[in-house]
């Protein structure tokens, strides 16, 4: 996966960010799962026969038909790479709790293969499966979960005590995690006494105590508060670059997803709708559905400079501000107000393409090149390869609030210049 990084200079190429976790296409998936069927009522139990077979998506659908039922996952296959945080997004009912669910068999599956590192987690006994939750799954669910008539410090050390973990060892752990969810000075006091944010703190140090392999978070922050749950989503951040734990993260809001998530899978009604990058997903939805999502996502957010580049010219100047391919598109703006010069796109010393102004000018607009890639390209490993754009009769109010934007910056650059 790659991960935007904000340039740190734009006279030198930046570094890629250290300790990605996210592995290569060559790294084994922490996380792999083939052709996930879940059917709920007597349907499930005509389908179950026993053979290792997966019936054909015609014969499950018949077998609800006649004999009652619901699809609420169907056939979903995904990866998810070491230290990565993948994002199920999707609205209600569309099958992304059951989903999460069916990982760890909470839910049991119909059909299909959930493997964790390899390991066939729908063939493990009951004893092996209650292992793997306490000791390499942790959970976070909407509700918190706290146990009222124990203090924050027991909530947290009560996963530490189901596996026999000495009194001592759990509460030094439990201490520990304190600290690094910011609830230093809560220890002794009850979740009665804790806002909505700060119980949701106790629940994510509960999941991190056990050092998890992977986290399960089922929609934590969806019943806080706008400001608590956008602290709580940077938590999750900083807790993530700090650890490197792999992440599955459940929501409904795109907003989030597209904050929160290396990939993003978006259901509906049971099936994968498009899984990809945050970037590709605003970019290059895969159909209807996704791109009435993300109409109203600001671009220059989330969109990298690769998205918007040309191909370099021997008439293009070679002494213009530089960035990484994966810087967002909105951290360029106050290099290209301040030059007439376009921005050369640079990994590892490499000239990829060029960025003109007016390419930036369009994504804050709201309105980048859609062009699909085509045969021919020549901007090398460009995932949207666009011509340089000139910008005539402009009439839209945000585009003209843009270019306006545009021309200050440049102004009081030129400005500083003088002085």
């Amino acid at each position: 996966m790659t991960t935007v990084a904000e340039p740190t200079a734009v006279d030198a190429p930046v570094p890629p960010p250290a300790g990605s976790g996210a592995g290569g296409p060559a790294a084994q998936a922490t996380i792999s799962v083939r052709n996930l069927w879940k059917v709920f009522g007597p349907a499930e139990h005509r389908l179950a026969t026993g053979s290792a077979a997966i019936p054909s998506a015609e014969s499950i659908d018949a077998a609800v038909h006649r004999h009652g039922g619901m699809i609420a996952v169907n056939d979903v296959s995904f990866d998810v790479r070491p230290g990565e945080v993948f994002v199920v997004m999707g609205l209600s009912g569309s099958g992304k709790s059951t989903l999460v669910r069916c990982l760890t068999r909470l839910i049991e599956p119909t059909f299909g293969e959930v493997d964790l590192d390899g390991e066939n987690i729908r063939k493990a006994s009951q004893e092996r499966l209650r292992e793997l939750r306490r000791r390499r799954f942790s959970m976070v669910f909407q509700n918190f979960g706290l146990l009222p008539h124990r203090r924050v410090l027991e909530n947290i050390a009560f996963g530490l005590e189901l596996r026999g973990e000495p009194k001592a060892t759990r509460l030094a752990r439990a201490e520990e995690m304190l600290g690094l969810v910011g609830l230093d000075g809560m220890a002794d006091r009850y979740p009665e006494q804790l806002s909505g944010g700060q119980q949701q703190r106790v629940g994510l140090a509960r999941a991190l105590a056990g050092n998890p392999e992977v986290m399960l978070l089922d929609e934590p922050f969806s019943a806080l508060d706008p400001l608590i749950r956008r602290d709580m989503q940077n938590e999750v951040i900083r807790l993530h670059h700090d650890l490197r734990k792999t992440m599955i993260f459940i929501t409904h809001d795109l907003a989030e997803a597209l904050k929160l998530g290396d990939h993003v899978m978006i259901m509906r009604a049971g099936k994968v709708v498009q899984i990809g990058r945050p970037e590709e997903l605003v970019a290059r939805p895969a159909d209807a559905y996704v791109e009435d999502f993300v109409r109203d996502i600001p671009k220059s957010h989330v969109l990298t400079l690769r998205w918007v580049m040309r191909p370099a010219t021997a008439d293009d100047p070679v002494d213009g501000p530089v960035f990484r391919s994966d810087a967002v598109i909105r951290t360029a703006l106050h290099a290209a107000a301040s030059t007439e010069k376009p921005i050369r796109v640079v990994d590892d010393g490499r000239l990829l393409g060029v960025v003109d102004r007016a390419a930036i000018l369009e994504s804050v607009a709201g309105q980048p090149e859609k062009a699909p890639p085509g045969p021919g390209s020549a901007v090398e490993g460009s995932p949207n390869p666009r011509p340089s754009v000139r910008i005539e009769g402009v009439n839209d109010p945000t585009q003209e609030t843009a270019e306006f934007l545009v021309d200050n910056l440049a102004d009081r650059s030129a400005g500083e210049g003088r002085r």
